[in-house]
């Protein structure tokens, strides 16, 4: 019989830059083009190199602008300087210098970041996703599922001045019909109705629906699912419409739940419901869960189909729940071979992880060519994790976090398990800084949660002093198995054109339909509230423009 999560417990222990085709309808030929195009010519076809590439646009800005490759680059070096003189003694026959009109200035000056080495990007726009009332639900007495840890995560972040570096949006509340998009509908019609007062009412059916010991009714329990399925449901949309390149929703990541029931602490799955939602603007989704739990709730949504490829790092055998993840279990049908399980055991360390996660992941991409990825990064695979059994430190959590971002593809990044709280907060804070390129100092700065930190008070944490269990033949042999069946994939699977379906329609608040008499609830007063630069400073804060008006 498989141990529940419980059983555990009482023991103790969005949009990157994409390359786009040149247009090829025809120009007007530039000075630029006619000096460079020719030479760029020449030197591809000299080269045997398959690495090389043509000029790229970008359409992040209003205008197009050029990202060279470094041979274009250094072309670009050699000719824009005798170009630009030209163009003065043209300008100016006489002699003398006279500088270029303001308008090609800034024409001009948008290729100089790109000449010189390295050649830089510019930095992914990130859209992070808090609401604070998710942190406020209490499983019950002695129960490892802590909530709580979300708003320890949350402190963290505005303590490094993270916030700062990101756009801050309190997600809405998803409604029953976006949570049927995967959910059966008597399913979430009875979370809506249970309570706490009435669940006595319905003790026939709580046994259908799995709650109960690992998955109890408690206060609040619909609006908490709500609050963390509407934060996926957003970044997915976000990354949808290209208004972010990365989107973060530690609350969510709640990766066991079923289509007609809940499992393991979940009761709504919003990966299921964000992937959901990313395939209606990309043909195939990559998943990957670092979690120390199988991703079975994701995992089984998918496993029919080819447009989702799920791959599941996590602890398997000893009945450890949910006792499924074998790497044998490789999807059906159409999805066979998308279904990308590696079963571990007891504590695998940073060193065998990362190297095992990067060589996997990296062939993974190169073979399914996804057009967005989902990261679970739940943090009970940390070292003295209450329910885990890994041994990995804060650093070779992240790292793999580090890796999946160095792809440059849409990236939207949720929490998961984690029964150490104060770890957990440690690890998401440090995760979210390597999202945004920070590295965070070890000492922890002064925060509601202080306390919670010590009494060393710093981000590390200390890798225990156990057996790693996976042999160095035992993780090659899930290696190779693994890359023999991605072998088995001939090509990335493509989808039908057709059109995109809609986002779900969100009501717009209604002032004439307001009622002076009742009480607003938080999310209502949040509707009447238009501004985008509630977490800016300096030239993005409104309250400086016009003169501070």
């Amino acid at each position: 019989m498989t141990r529940s999560y419980s059983s555990y417990a009482a023991q103790g222990p969005s949009q990157p830059i994409l390359p786009y085709s040149l247009p090829r309808r025809r120009q007007p030929r530039s000075h630029l083009h006619r000096a460079v195009v020719p030479r760029l010519r020449s030197d591809r076809a000299a080269s045997t190199s398959s690495s090389s590439s043509s000029l790229e646009i970008c359409r992040r800005r209003r205008c197009f602008r050029f990202f060279p490759s470094s041979s274009t680059a250094a072309v670009l070096q050699e000719v824009l300087p005798g170009l630009l003189e030209a163009g003065r003694r043209r300008s100016n026959p006489g002699g003398g210098r006279r500088a270029l009109p303001a308008s090609a200035s800034r024409r001009w000056s948008s290729f100089v970041p790109i000449l010189g080495p390295p050649l830089m990007l510019e930095k992914d726009r990130i859209a992070y996703f808090y609401d604070g009332d998710v942190g406020n639900v209490y499983f019950g007495p002695n129960h490892p599922m802590k909530p709580h840890r979300l708003c320890m995560a949350h402190h963290l972040v505005l303590s490094y001045e993270l916030h700062k570096k990101m756009e801050i949006y309190r997600p809405h509340k998803a409604y029953p019909t976006e949570l049927a998009q995967f959910h059966s509908a008597d399913y979430v019609e009875f979370l809506h109705r249970i309570t706490p007062d009435t669940q006595h009412l319905y003790a026939n059916e709580l046994p259908r629906y799995n709650l109960g010991e690992d998955c109890p009714v408690f206060d609040n329990l619909f609006e908490f699912c709500q609050i963390y399925a509407g934060g996926t449901l957003d970044a997915a949309r976000r990354l949808n419409h290209k208004t972010c390149d990365i989107a973060i929703n530690w609350a969510g990541g709640l990766h066991h739940a079923k289509k007609g029931e809940a499992s393991g602490f979940c009761y709504i799955n919003d990966l299921v419901l964000g992937i959901l939602e990313l395939l209606k603007y990309h043909a195939r989704v990559l998943y990957i869960d670092i979690d120390v739990h199988h991703g079975d709730g994701v995992e089984e949504a998918f496993y029919f189909t080819d447009r989702v490829m799920t791959v599941s790092f996590h602890k398997y055998g000893d009945l450890f729940f949910p006792a499924t993840g074998d790497i044998k279990d490789i999807g059906e049908r159409e999805g066979k071979y998308y279904a990308i399980n590696i079963p571990l055991k007891d504590g695998i360390d940073d060193s065998s992880f990362t190297r095992l996660f990067k060589t996997i992941i990296a062939k993974v991409v190169e073979t399914y060519l996804p057009g967005a990825i989902v990261l679970q990064c739940g943090a009970d695979s940390l070292a003295r994790d209450r329910l885990g059994c890994f041994n990995l430190s804060i650093e070779g959590h992240a790292e793999c976090v580090k890796f999946v971002k160095k792809f440059n593809i849409p990236l939207l990044v949720t929490g998961g398990g984690g029964y150490t709280k104060e770890n957990v907060a440690r690890c998401w804070a440090v995760e979210t800084g390597v999202l945004l390129d920070t590295e965070l100092p070890n000492e922890i700065p002064d925060n509601e949660y202080i306390e919670y930190f010590g009494p060393d008070y710093t981000l590390k944490v200390p890798n225990l002093n156990m057996d790693n269990l996976n042999s160095k033949s035992y993780l090659s042999s899930i290696k190779v198995q693994v890359m023999e069946n991605l072998r088995a994939i001939q090509h990335a699977p493509s989808v039908q054109m057709q059109e995109v379906p809609p986002d779900f329609y969100i009501p717009d608040f209604d002032e004439d339909e307001l009622d002076l008499d009742e009480r607003i609830d938080q999310h209502t007063q949040d509707k009447q509230i238009h501004r985008d630069d509630e977490y800016y400073e300096g030239d993005n804060d409104n309250d400086h423009e016009d003169g501070g008006r």
